[in-house]
């Protein structure tokens, strides 16, 4: 059985299908219709609900996630609040503004909006909320048929205007961020549930279950945010019969630094992971703000993004350049893997039967040492990678000393560009060497072709992004211009 509070009420289930989304049962459990599918797939915001989870002092933390691409297995001890929390007075500042602000129109989009900004509304910190924060909370949301600029106005209205409703109002715990005495330590037991049909679903709470249960079942399929595994489900139409969640286990949590190493959690999201990373190699904050959405970056996980094995997912290729290290654990015990040894084939890679990724262990960096990561995708936001290119570089004295080249989208895998590296290593970080590295490419990689980029643009970008980082290095102008200025 789960249990969690739903605008303000406790729910209990039992027995229910470990393969159901919180969208589907919004809609045809409960008829709460206020929740749209668009796109079942996590790109469009339709979906948008909030959740509260508590930490380890017993408050709530509340993001905007999709529901669509969120199980309802995972809700256990948690808040849930969808759209039709906020029917009664007080109206939340949001929705008042969006109406005086003309910022909807066909409506279809307009919840999942409204929640985007709610959830933004309840973090807000003392000192406002910048143009920046709100592009970003409305970055995972669609809008089919009106601007942005009047919903964009309204947002900053909204976000200086204070809500205070009663206790008893369904979305209270949001206002008050006050922890949900009704949730207390449930959030801490693990549970199995399983349908009559045969699927289960395991959420183990510390490593010893989760490696017994893997022991158990080691065909069974991890799941954290989901966010990928779950369009097996809404666009593949498939069932899968045994999930084990690795969600509320404290040891695959959170970022620590060990020495010269940042060690951060297999299951630690995007979002967690952003500021500690960032703080040590500055180049990953402005690339996560483009991976996914913040409805994404509030469940994906750092373990799921790498064992997923994806040639464009975002994260492995500057984790490679890094020469980060990846802590394995199963029934058998903990090994380590550097990462560039992880991937043996299109979404194949070196987990034996049973493993997990527990870490990954990421150097900080040393004296001259820097980072750069670009990205090319058609759509700016929340939108896969054609090709990502991240290279480290240790230049003394205008000569380099060392690099290391990675390169997403270019290869079945994510790949170092060992010709490149060779071709730069011990030559003047001038334009000169670039080209030589540029000209090496085309021995480390011959890209495919598909509906994102053709192998031809793929090379040509690949060098063109080698030529960008020695324009942003020794540029004139002091900070590089990024891609996500424009706005």
């Amino acid at each position: 059985m789960i249990e969690f509070l739903m605008n303000g009420q406790i729910e209990k289930l039992d027995h229910i299908d470990p393969n159901l989304s919180i969208l589907e049962w919004l809609r045809t459990k409960m008829r709460l219709t206020g929740t749209k599918e668009g796109c079942a797939s996590g790109d469009c915001g339709a979906c948008t609900v909030i959740t509260g989870t508590p930490d380890e002092s017993g408050a709530m933390s509340y993001q905007a996630i999709n529901s669509c691409i969120t199980l309802m297995a995972s809700l256990h001890g948690k808040e849930l609040i969808t759209i039709e929390a906020f029917q009664q007075e007080p109206g939340h500042p949001v929705q008042s503004n969006m109406v005086k602000h003309h910022g909807a129109q066909c409506g279809f989009c307009t919840p999942g909006i409204v929640m985007s900004l709610t959830a933004l509304h309840a973090n807000r910190k003392k000192g406002g909320t910048s143009n920046d924060q709100i592009l970003e909370a409305l970055s995972g949301n669609l809008c089919r048929c009106t601007g942005y600029r009047p919903i964009i106005e309204a947002s900053h209205q909204a976000m200086v205007e204070e809500w205070q409703p009663e206790s008893g109002h369904p979305a209270a715990g949001i206002a008050h961020k006050a922890p949900a005495s009704s949730l207390t330590g449930m959030h801490k037991n693990s549970y199995t549930l399983s349908s009559p049909e045969g699927c289960r679903y395991d959420s183990p709470v510390n490593l010893d279950q989760l490696r017994a249960l893997r022991r158990e079942a080691p065909a069974s399929r991890l799941v954290a945010g989901g966010t990928d595994l779950m369009l097996e489900i809404t666009q593949q139409l498939s069932t899968l019969g045994h999930l084990i969640s690795v969600e509320r286990i404290p040891e695959l949590q959170g970022c620590v630094l060990d020495g010269s190493e940042l060690v951060i959690g297999a299951a630690t999201t995007y979002q967690q992971l952003r500021t500690p990373l960032s703080e040590h190699w500055p180049a990953f904050d402005a690339m996560l703000e483009r991976l996914g959405s913040l409805q994404i970056r509030n469940r994906g996980t750092l373990g799921g993004n790498i064992a997923n094995a994806s040639p464009i997912g975002d994260m492995p290729p500057p984790l490679i350049a890094l020469g980060a290290t990846l802590v394995l654990d199963g029934p058998d015990g903990e090994r380590r893997l550097p990462l560039d040894e992880f991937f043996q084939g299109y979404k194949q890679t070196s987990l034996q039967p049973g493993e997990f990724v527990h870490s990954v262990r990421v150097p900080v960096p040393s004296a001259n040492e820097a980072l750069y990561i670009h990205k090319v995708s058609k759509r700016l936001d929340d939108d896969i990678s054609a090709v990502l290119g991240a290279f480290r570089l240790t230049i003394d004295k205008g000569v380099v000393l060392a690099c290391r080249l990675a390169f997403g989208g270019m290869a079945a895998v994510p790949a170092r560009a060992l010709h490149a590296e060779a071709a730069l290593t011990g030559q003047p970080w001038n334009e000169e060497s670039v080209q030589a590295a540029i000209t090496a490419l085309t021995s480390d990689f011959s890209p495919l072709s598909d509906a994102r980029a053709s192998s031809g643009y793929r090379l040509q970008v690949a060098g063109n992004l080698l030529r960008r980082t020695l324009l942003a290095s020794t540029s004139l102008y002091g900070e590089q211009l990024m891609v996500t200025d424009y706005a």
